[in-house]
């Protein structure tokens, strides 16, 4: 494989447990939440990944897992060459500006004490790659390069509306040049229309800049628009995983078709006679996940084979991967 096939970030079967304890005097370990049980994706220079699944999957454990925010309790996290899970700190920390963070929440995400330049300079400064006096420059140029005015690079992030504070997370997270950007649900937070806005602007940033990007969201429709391959999620594993317009249009796992069906067509006359796949009860608690499949429970191409056995992500296509023993079965 040339340099330029080799992926720019790869997880090999990362896990993320958190332990649960027991007791008030004496504190017993009494299981772990399994919140990333398992996780092995490649990431291409260039490409954008969407990564799907409903609240309480896994997503923002694994983004976090990632930029090493929270450690991984198994695995690796390559980034460029280098494992950053066995890494020592000052490792990390050089390669850090090559790896950064959006995070989906632009009203907690920026210190309300910090003025717009000072939360941009931070980076500049911290990691020397800027003088003192080229910081007012490069926070310029940032500003500009998301849609806000220099002019405001004076004011606090109460006074930017969410999709102005947004922008402003988008620079700070390019203030470094990264190489990979994670963008944990940046537009969850965001009016319909000014999520237009931002995804537009990722949209650009990755092909001007040659960014790579994990987008990290719950909405379908809106990981369709942008990414090049889709990897659906469910209890902390990828259930399914292929190009965007493949897993989109053509759904070979059951959980996948399950969220498909739940996207608003904009045709009333199609929304009202299309057929709406409900999940039976809520997904099982990753503390004590079910033995076998972990969507047998509410899967309905269930088996009893379903229930003792784990299948793993297994090439279904050329360019597809599903985890399910009936995939070759199920047609949308």
């Amino acid at each position: 494989m040339t340099a330029a096939a080799q992926p720019i970030l790869e997880l090999r079967d990362v896990r993320t447990h958190f332990p649960v304890r027991t007791g008030f005097l004496v504190r017993r370990h009494a299981g772990a939440v399994k919140a990333v049980d398992g996780v092995s994706l490649a990431l291409a220079r260039g490409e954008v990944l969407g990564l799907v699944g409903e609240s309480g999957c896994g997503k923002s454990t694994l983004a976090r897992t990632i930029t090493q925010l929270v450690p991984a309790t198994g695995g690796a996290v390559i980034l460029e060459g280098k494992n950053l899970t066995t890494g020592a700190t000052a490792e990390i920390d050089a390669v850090r500006r090559d790896l950064q963070m959006v995070f989906q929440d632009p009203y907690a995400s920026l210190n309300p004490r910090m003025t717009v330049f000072a939360t941009i300079a931070e980076p500049l400064l911290v990691h020397k790659v800027c003088t003192p006096a080229g910081v007012t420059a490069r926070v310029a140029e940032l500003m500009t390069l998301v849609g806000l005015a220099p002019r405001f690079m004076q004011k606090y992030p109460h006074e930017f509306s969410g999709g102005q504070r947004q922008r402003i997370a988008i620079a700070r997270a390019l203030a470094l040049n990264p190489k990979v950007i994670i963008a944990d649900e940046p537009v969850s937070a965001l009016d319909v229309s000014i999520q237009a806005q931002i995804l537009n602007l990722l949209a650009q940033l990755v092909r001007t800049m040659g960014l790579s990007l994990v987008f990290i969201a719950h909405d379908l429709s809106v990981v369709k628009h942008i990414s090049d391959r889709v990897a659906v999620m469910y209890l902390g594993k990828i259930v399914e995983l292929g190009r965007a317009a493949d897993v989109i249009g053509r759904p070979r796992h059951p959980y996948t078709r399950a969220l498909i069906s739940a996207i608003p067509m904009p045709d009333p006359d199609l929304e009202r006679t299309r057929k709406r796949i409900v999940l039976p009860g809520e997904p099982p608690s990753p503390i004590n996940p079910p033995r076998g499949c972990a969507f047998h429970p509410r899967c309905p191409h269930a088996q009893e084979r379903c229930q003792v056995t784990t299948t793993p992500l297994e090439k279904l296509e050329p360019a597809r991967e599903v985890a399910c023993i009936r995939a070759g079965e199920i047609r949308q």
